[in-house]
């Protein structure tokens, strides 16, 4: 197995609103290719925030080391700000102009890079779409915005580079949108050409794997792994997003379309986030010899793709089951690589920003990429998949349990394959695990709907998949 290590310092995300006009000056300058170029790059960067501080302060630092790299001089011409009065934490570029404006930028003709880090999917797509017409190239962290709109996105990148030479091509970079510093991105549009991608198992979200950390190592509970990761940052003042497993999913939808070039609408997706875990379930993980993990993950079998967001259960042999803390990592499964992690700082200023440098560096360099989603396909998107499953039940105490469980499983075709319970304390926490042989999600879904029914049944069911079919 082959380990990409990223490390960086952790910092909190950066979200900025701002006046964008839907008018785009038609007669923009286009960038051309670096070897024509007169020495220097000019960036507009629309969020003087946390991420785009981190630029200017990566830019700055680099600044001699990029100029060799890329035969350009790299500079901040314009920051596009929410409040031009509010004191910066870091030191504004020389030369460089505070607006509130994001269309004297995006109309800019001397602007060849517009940088956006504003964050939301609105005003932001207004500056994608609009700096892409205006012949600018785009450097986005806004994974909202991508798997909001990935179709109309690709469909306006083809438009404004149609007729145009692969040279003069306008470039749409968006390394930083997955996994902060991790390069997956380029890495799956530049690593697999000739290999075939057949499953994509990830621990992306900082917020909840700090969280199932503090419940797994420290013993917390749910609301008090919550309290502490409030307190530190990781989590935002409504959590849902993180906790629901919806910024998860965003994410792999991404990382669905570069692996197996379909778009998937995001809805059509399950999505279970870790609001019904317990430390319950952490004390028969333990017992089952491994840990919990909210993951994504989707797998390609033959023509039929298959994705989902869950806490999965994760055997401790494993690699991905002793990635701790904020940290971030995504396994890609190949029939040519066979298993390769990539493991870092999933957000943070300089995570976050050294990914977006990264981007302009290279288009600095003249990097061309013609797909920035890599090639569609004909394979078809399924919400149906296999895998062993683990259900946790709580009861209260009643003759025949195992018998109904039995019959209930046998009727949908489900196979135990093991059932575990602990030392009762009290009647009012007694639960028990079934563990289920391979079977599909369709099938334990059934199976949980008819137990829930029964009058022993406490409480809702507890189901999540196994990340390894081949574990029992």
């Amino acid at each position: 197995m082959k380990f990409l290590s990223i490390a960086a310092a952790l910092a909190v995300s950066n979200v900025n609103a701002f006046s964008v006009h839907n008018g785009m000056k038609k007669s923009a300058r286009p960038m051309q290719s670096s070897t024509s170029l007169d020495g220097t790059v000019n960036l507009g960067i629309i969020g003087g925030g946390t991420v785009g501080g981190g630029i200017c302060e990566i830019l700055g630092n680099k600044a001699d080391y990029l100029t060799q790299l890329t035969g350009s001089n790299i500079e901040v011409k314009s920051i596009c700000v929410r409040d031009t009065a509010k004191p910066r934490d870091f030191t504004i570029p020389e030369g460089c102009t505070i607006t509130d404006d994001a269309d004297s930028i995006i109309n800019n003709d001397d602007i060849d890079v517009v940088v956006e880090v504003m964050g939301g999917t609105t005003k932001a797509k207004d500056v994608v779409f609009n700096s892409l017409s205006n012949g600018k190239h785009v450097v986005t962290a806004n994974k909202a915005l991508i798997a909001d709109c990935l179709g109309e996105i690709e469909s306006h990148v083809f438009k404004v580079n149609e007729g145009k030479s692969k040279e003069d091509s306008i470039q749409f970079k968006y390394e930083a949108a997955v996994c902060g510093g991790i390069p997956i991105i380029n890495s799956l549009q530049s690593d697999y050409p000739g290999d075939e991608i057949t499953q994509i198992a990830g621990i992306i979200n900082g917020c909840t794997n700090f969280m199932l950390t503090g419940m797994d190592r420290d013993g917390l509970s749910y609301d008090e792994s919550l309290a502490e990761a409030s307190a530190l940052g990781y989590a935002e003042a409504d959590p849902t997003l993180d906790v629901g497993g919806f910024d998860a999913r965003s994410k792999l939808k991404i990382l669905m379309r570069l692996a197996y070039g379909i778009d998937v609408d995001e809805e059509n997706i399950p999505c279970r986030g870790i609001q019904e875990l317990s430390s319950i379930d952490y004390d028969y993980a333990k017992k089952l010899g491994g840990t919990i993990k909210l993951l994504g993950v989707s797998e390609k079998v033959d023509d039929k793709v298959s994705g989902f967001v869950s806490p999965c259960f994760i055997p401790g042999n494993d690699s991905l089951s002793s990635v701790n803390d904020a940290t971030n990592a995504v396994e890609i499964s190949s029939k040519n690589l066979q298993r390769t992690t990539y493991i870092g700082q999933g957000a943070g200023r300089f995570p976050t920003a050294n990914s977006c440098v990264n981007d302009i560096s290279s288009i600095a360099k003249g990097d061309k990429t013609a797909l920035p989603f890599n090639p569609p396909s004909d394979a078809n998107y399924v919400q149906k998949y296999d895998s062993v499953f683990y259900l946790r039940l709580k009861y209260t105490d009643s003759i025949g349990i195992t018998r109904q469980c039995g019959e209930i499983c046998e009727k949908h075709g489900v196979s135990i394959h093991s059932i575990l319970q602990n030392p009762i304390t009290s009647m009012a926490s007694a639960a028990f695990v079934i563990v289920t042989e391979k079977v599909s999600n369709t099938n334990i879904k059934k199976v949980v709907a008819e137990l829930e029914d029964l009058d022993w049944v406490s409480g809702p069911a507890f189901w999540m998949p196994v990340l390894r079919p081949d574990w029992v």
